[in-house]
Parts: C-alpha cells; structure tokens; sequence
C-alpha cells in the first residue's frame, strides 16, 4: 500500500530502541500496574492477604468475601453500553452534506462489524476496573475478502506503555505508546504470516513485567501470560514464545495541499506523489484549458468535426475558411506556473508505527492520522498515564464489609456453640464433651466445687449491621449507582411520574463518567475518518441492518459514466475533505421506554411527529411490516372512502335522473293529453262547421221552396 515507507527509511537502531524504551516505560509504571493487577483481583474476589487469612483462621473466623464491587461495576457496565453510541459527523468547510451522512453510516457499520459494544464494555470494565481502559482503531487488510476493513478492539491497559511524561488524558502529548505482549510463534506467523521466516528465527527475551500481588487465589482466576511465565518456561517449552512490539510514535512529514482553481477540487499529495502529479497532461483548446483526458479527447473530436463541415461549407459557397481549433498539449507542472493550481508545502504530523516481534523488525508504516490510534479511557485521571480507579477508592469499604461479616458469622457461631464454665477437676472433659454433644443424656456433675455455668455471647448492636448497609451504599455511589437505578422497589417513590424523574436525575452522576467515556468515542470517530478515506478508494456498499429489522444503505466511491461528454462522476466520494465527528450525548444510557413513548405519542396527537418515529421507539421488531401494513390499510380506506363518496354522487344523480324522467313522463302525458284534445276539439270544429254547411244548405232548400211555393200560389 502506499503508506508502507521503504526498508531505507527505517532506522538500523529502532529494535534497540524499541526494546530500551520498553523496558524504561515498564520500570516507571511498575507502581501503578502493580495497583492496577491488584485492584483487578480484588473485584474478583481475591480480596484476602495470606497473612489476614491466616490471623483470621486462627481466630477461628472464616476469611468470607461478600463482593459488592462485582455487581456495582457490571451494574455501571449495563447503564454506559445500554444502547449504542449514536455518532454525528458534520463537514468542516464547503463539502457535500451527503457525504457526511455517508460517514455517520461507515461508523456505525464499523461498530457493527467489530463487535463494538462488547469492545466497549471491556474498556469500562478496565476503566473502573484498573483506572484506564484502551481501544484501538486499525485497518484489517484481509476482511472483506481481502480489502480491507476498519475496524476497532479493546486492548489490555496492562500491554500499553506510554509515556511516563505524558500528562493529558488521551495521550496527545505522549512521545512514544508501545503494545507489548508474549506470543507463541504459531500465533505470531498467522498474524503476520508475509514474515513468517523472520518470525521463525527471532530470538527475544521473556522477561515479563506482569505483577504478582500476594492476594490469595481460591478460585482459581488465570490472567495473561499466567501460562507462559509459569508453566511452559518453567517445562523448557519457552522457545516457543516471543514479544511483540507495536510501537507508535509521531513525526513530521511533508504534504502538499493542491488546489484546482478551475474546478475548485483540493488534494493532499505525499511528496513522492508530487513528480507524477506535475506530470498529468492537460490540454488548451482555443485558450480553454481542461484537465480531464477523456473530456479533453472528446471535445477536441467534436470541434474537429464542426471545423470540417464550415470548411466544407466555406468551400461550396466561395467563402474563407474558418481558422482550425487551436489546441495546445500542456501539463499540470504548466497550469502550476500560469497560477492555474495552486500548490502549497505544508508540514504535518502523522502517526508512525512500528513492528517488531523479538529481535526482528517486520515493517513500518505512516498512518494518515495525527492521533494516537490507541484511545485512552482514563477514570480519575491526575495528569499522569497512571491514573486510579474506582475499585481502588472503595477497596476499605470493601475489606470493612468482609471484616464485618466475618464478624457476624463468627458471632452467630459462637452463639449456636453454648460455652460452659466447669471448675477445675469436676468431671471428666473428654467424656462431657462427648455426651454434651448427645441430646437426651444426662450428664452426671459434682456439685460439691461448684455448678457448672454457660456463658452466652453479647449481643451485637444493631449499629454493625446498618454501617454494612452504609458501606455497600457508599460503594455504589461512588460508581454513579442508586437503588432505585437497580430496581430497589423500596427506594422508588410511589407514583410513576416522580419515578420517572428520580431516574433522570439519578444518572446525573453516572453522566460524569460517561462524558470520559464520549470523549474517548469521539476520538474513535476522528481516527476512524481518514483511515476509511485512504483505505476505501474503490466502490463499496455498505448494508446496516437496524433493529427494528428496516435496512439502511449507502454506496460509495460510485462511479457513473456519461457517454454523450465521457465524463466520469463519482457519487459518495469519500477521499476528500475534512470531517467533524461527535457523539449523541448519552446515546449509550437507557432510557426509561415507557415514559418516551408517552412522550413521543403525545407528539403524535398533536401531529409534531409521523408514526414512523413513535414506531421507531418501540420493541416492534417488523416495523417496515406494520408500516407497510398500516399504509396498506390506510390505502384501502381512502379507496373506501373514496368509493362511498362516488355512491353518493351516483345515488344523487339516480335521483335526479329519476325525478327527471318522472317529470318527463307527467310531460309526455300531457303532451298526449293535449294531442288528444286538440284532435277533439279539431273534431268538433269540423263537425260544427259541416253542421252549419248542412244547416245552410237546409235552409237555402227551404228557402227555395219557399220562393216556389209563393210563385205558384202567384
């Protein structure tokens, strides 16, 4: 890759170096880890010295651990890792928006594929534990079948060794973070096996500096390099093992920052990428200067073609010719001098590791961050890498509470075991002792020295069993725990609400441990970011699966080809810019489920919120599938609705069709009606007009006959 430096840039002296520098590193912090490997036995119940156990049992008291450490760092486990850590990433200059949210996505699947929760619940175990827990961000070149992944692991504060004149709380100002830990050869090989035959024949030493407390085990704990350091050197077998160094340190390399003043695109070249850089052609056509080969290729095609259709046309019709496109061959070393990009040397810091297995050196390589990758957790940090624990600050509280309860059982023994005052030379011991131990035997006495007399213990006071109380209480606060955050029912108020509200409040002091913690996540998000830039250059699609089953996706580096212009685009790059990463304060505590879903339905009524966000706060596992469901429903019912809706405007037209042709049928009728009747009355008019014809005619024969008559009588 191109961030491995050559084997001529490497120092002859950096195994020597390595090895001193580990070795003083081990010797300064040797107080702190031996309080560190203590405080650890003592959470888990190596809590009694030899010589207490001893005094103790001799005493006739039994050297009892009531562990109340345990339950309250797993309880404080259980409130910081409730969820996970919601990261926020923002650009920090004029970049795509839609590229940060990309990255928000990057960072949870690399969350998601390295087990992140469980990695974090080791670092706070460490970090209550021995006052410091460390995660590291790194590159695994061989997932995703072989390209590559960024990835993060919890690493035991015991293997860091960081520099003793460090003082702030990531580490920032350390010289020098070296990982040192025994391998076995076999194990080493398949880690790095490009270097097995190095690995094969290094030689190192085993000197381990693991502490060694006179806790007494009777449980059997096993910590690291138990094995090695005991049982395989002391059988001769210790050839077979070898230590491993990861050394980290910062340096100062040169970078240019390029600018392209035509596209406004900005680069960060290594200073052995520079030649190669000023080499890139580039090409003027007619003053206009393009730096993208196939956009160049195709425009100069497409005005060859245009010059020789007006020359073909010039000639038809006798005119001058048009001047031919001037196009003139240039690079990107020219466009540096006519101030066309601007180039700026810059130094920077990066991360430098190292590493060695034994006494051979395998490789080296400059990381493209100015951060440690080793995140820091540091509880009660005093401006020292050395910093104390919680289990340290409570382990009197601890011993009192065992101190305590040894007392009690020993009490209540004693007071189940009746002593008996006897005078001397009354009776027989032996044979009282044994027939005391018989119920129902008498047990003959000589009355005449003195009756026997039992003796009863004194009570103990009341006062010893509440300060028990009190101590386990102490405990708990110290770590940011309350009852009522651990289900005490008689610690909870009596009504919802103010329980509610006890909650919120009660994590107000767990909310300072977990500030540590966010600004350790934060740091994470920071590393993570330029890693992903220089490892993911190809295409890549990354598929999160939320857990309320709804699948999210993002493609990046996604290259889109236009075969019209040649232009090539990539959608999602992620190579260039800047980047601001935080952390969604207190995404990682619980929250009380019932009282945001009151809240969040209440939203809802009021129409702040769509279902999909209520839904989103609730166990629902299918919720795409009620989502889609409900929609579905929704569909129907509006097409129900709709449906009716129609019905109605169809029954309001039948009934004014039908009032429409009743009308037309009372019209019809009359019509008729009045047919009828005018074929009536034409009827009758007829008639009475023949009647007055026949009537006349009548009358004129009658008055014929008259004028006849009167004539003949004349």
């Amino acid at each position: 890759m191109a961030y491995v430096e050559k084997e001529g840039d490497i120092s002859p002296d950096i195994v020597d170096d390595t090895h001193k520098l580990w070795k003083s590193y081990s010797q300064k912090r040797d107080i702190w880890a031996q309080a560190a490997q203590e405080d650890t036995e003592f959470r888990l119940g190596r809590q009694w010295s030899a010589e207490q156990q001893r005094i103790l049992l001799e005493r006739g008291q039994a050297p009892l651990v009531v562990n109340r450490i345990h339950p309250a760092v797993e309880a404080a486990k259980a409130l910081l890792t409730s969820g996970r850590p919601q990261f926020r990433v923002s650009p920090r200059e004029d970049s795509d928006n839609q590229v940060a949210q990309v990255f928000n996505g990057l960072l949870e699947y690399m969350w998601y594929i390295s087990d992140g929760t469980q990695a974090l619940r080791n670092v706070i175990d460490d970090y209550y534990t021995m006052g410091m827990g460390c995660m590291m961000v790194y590159i695994d070149p061989l997932k995703d079948y072989g390209r590559g992944e960024v990835c993060i692991r919890d690493v035991d504060p015991l293997d860091v060794y960081i520099d003793p004149n460090s003082r702030e709380r990531l580490g920032d100002d350390a010289e020098n973070v070296i990982i040192s830990r025994l391998f076995t050869k076999d194990q080493a090989m398949a880690m790095y096996p490009m270097y097995e035959e190095s690995i094969r024949t290094a030689q190192s030493d085993l000197d381990t500096d693991r502490p060694v407390t006179d806790r007494v085990d009777d449980k059997g704990i096993v910590f690291p390099e138990d094995t090695a350091t005991k049982t395989d050197i002391s059988w001769g077998t210790h050839n077979e093992y070898i230590r491993g160094y990861e050394r980290y340190y910062k340096i100062w390399v040169k970078r240019f920052h390029i600018k392209n003043k035509l596209d406004g695109k900005e680069e960060v070249l290594l200073e052995e990428d520079m030649p190669e850089f000023l080499a890139r052609p580039a090409v003027s056509i007619n003053g206009q200067i393009i730096t993208d080969p196939k956009k160049a290729e195709g425009m100069i095609q497409q005005l060859s073609q245009e010059y020789d259709q007006q020359a073909e046309q010039a000639k038809m019709s006798d005119q001058d010719v048009p001047p031919p496109p001037v196009v003139e061959q240039l690079t990107f070393q020219d466009l540096v001098e006519q101030d066309i990009i601007e180039t700026v040397s810059v130094p920077v810091q990066r991360i430098k590791m190292c590493v060695i297995m034994g006494d051979q050196y395998l490789y080296s390589r400059i990381l493209p961050i100015d951060h440690y990758p080793i995140v820091f957790f540091m509880n009660i940090h005093n401006r020292t890498p050395y910093p104390v624990s919680d289990v340290r600050m409570v382990k009197d509280m601890q011993e009192y509470i065992n101190k305590t309860r040894s007392l009690i059982i020993a009490h209540a023994t004693t007071s189940t075991n009746t002593k008996i005052l006897i005078p001397s030379g009354s009776v027989d011991m032996q044979d009282f002792e044994q027939r005391w131990a018989q119920p129902g035997v008498a047990i003959e006495v000589d009355m005449d020295q003195g009756a026997p007399q039992p003796v009863q213990p004194t009570p103990l006071p009341n006062t010893l069993y509440q300060n028990e109380l009190a101590a386990k209480q102490d405990i708990d606060h110290q770590l940011g725990l309350y009852e009522m955050m651990m289900g005490n029912t008689e610690a909870a108020p009596q009504t919802y609400k103010a329980t509610v509200s006890l909650d919120e409040f009660g994590q107000r002091k767990i909310k300072s441990k977990l500030q540590d913690i966010e600004t350790g996540l934060v740091r994470i998000g920071k590393i993570a970011i330029p890693l992903m830039q220089q490892l993911f250059q190809a295409e890549k699609v990354v598929r999160l699966v939320q857990p309320n089953n709804s699948l999210t996706e993002y493609a990046i580096n996604k290259k889109i080809y236009d075969d019209k212009s040649g232009v090539t685009d990539v959608i999602n790059d992620i190579s260039r810019g800047s980047f601001d990463v935080v952390v969604v304060t207190g995404s990682t505590l619980p929250t009380n489920r019932y009282a945001q879903l009151e809240m969040y339905m209440d939203a809802y009524e009021k129409g702040i919120i769509d279902k999909t966000e209520v839904l989103k706060k609730t166990e629902v596992f299918d919720m795409e599938g009620v989502l889609t469901r409900t929609d579905l429903v929704q569909q129907l019912q509006q097409q129900v609705t709709g449906m009716e809706d129609q019905i109605k405007d169809l029954e309001g037209d039948l009934q004014t069709r039908e009032r429409e042709n009743y009308h037309l049928k009372q019209r019809a009728e009359l019509e008729k009606f009045k047919a009828d009747l005018d074929k009536v009355s034409t009827q009758s008019k007829g008639a009475g007009k023949l009647f007055e014809k026949r009537l006349d005619d009548a009358l004129g024969q009658v008055k014929t006959e008259v004028k006849e008559a009167n004539r003949a009588t004349s």
